[in-house]
């Protein structure tokens, strides 16, 4: 069953940093605003490691 994006930015709310990095690198469909909006609740002093997990 696909999550719809609130329950996608609850659980990315709700999840540490490592479950953080990997939702934001492993769900899919989500629109450029809809990853915006996931982006804002990321920690701003990690964002090296998210940008490493993506690359």
């Amino acid at each position: 069953m696909k999550k719809t994006f609130e329950q996608v930015k609850n659980d990315f709310k709700n999840a540490n940093l490592e479950e953080k990095i990997n939702i934001y690198t492993t769900t899919s469909g989500l629109t450029v605003d809809q990853f915006k909006e996931l982006l804002k609740m990321f920690p701003v002093q990690h964002l090296s490691k998210l940008e490493k997990a993506m690359a």
